[in-house]
């Protein structure tokens, strides 16, 4: 399986139109990637963060009407941050 950025940023962004969905994707994203070194330093807090961060996740699918990308595609769980990092990047 190849990962083709362009086409699974593009997928991603179809994915993902609903604009509670993306705010909610916007604010789960950041904590469960903080939360993953986290795990290691103060368990508690980076296990806190984790789980809150997919409920976020999955409340925005709920609005959107689907299922999260990385179901289809494992791939995705890579794609979101790097969509994370370009809207913030701008």
């Amino acid at each position: 399986m190849a990962f083709d950025l362009k086409s699974l940023l593009e997928k991603y962004r179809n994915d993902h139109k609903n604009k509670v969905n993306r705010i909610l994707h916007s604010i789960g994203i950041p904590m469960i990637v903080v939360s993953l070194p986290l795990v290691f330093i103060a368990p508690p807090v980076g296990l806190a963060l984790f789980v809150l961060g997919w409920i976020f996740q999955f409340v925005g699918h709920a609005f959107e009407g689907n299922m999260p990308s990385f179901f289809s595609n494992p791939q995705f769980l890579l794609v979101g941050p790097i969509w994370f990092w370009r809207k913030i990047r701008g």
